[in-house]
């Protein structure tokens, strides 16, 4: 079984920064990719940037030029700085982590969830 433990969220004023992290456990044959998401009550989950194992990037427009997605092969993490946050940025954070269990066995994990609020 793959567990993903996040922190790093909080409560920080517009214009501030916070840096959210993620690590992965378990029995894992490769990682093939992992990211962050972003849910406000009502709305469906969006992408906020995602990384492939190979450091390949993809943001949404909405944080390019603030959000800053980097991993760690090595520890199986993942990392999401947040700097000019704004009010519109307040949701919970998910890191998703996409690997394959064992050849041809793929999989997908969501975390729990942290919070970012930023207040104006």
């Amino acid at each position: 079984q793959v567990q993903l433990v996040e922190s790093g969220g909080g409560l920080v004023q517009a214009g501030g920064s916070l840096r959210l992290s993620c690590a992965a456990s378990g029995v894992i044959f490769r990682s093939n990719a992992m990211g962050w998401y972003r849910q406000t009550p009502g709305k469906q989950r969006e992408l906020v940037a995602t990384i492939t194992s190979g450091g390949k990037t993809n943001y949404a427009d909405s944080v390019k030029g603030r959000f800053t997605i980097s991993g760690d092969n090595a520890k199986i993490a993942v990392h999401l700085q947040m700097n000019s946050l704004k009010p519109e940025d307040t949701a919970v954070y998910y890191c998703h982590f996409h690997c394959l269990l064992r050849v041809g066995i793929e999989s997908g994990y969501w975390g729990q969830g942290t919070q970012v609020t930023v207040s104006s």
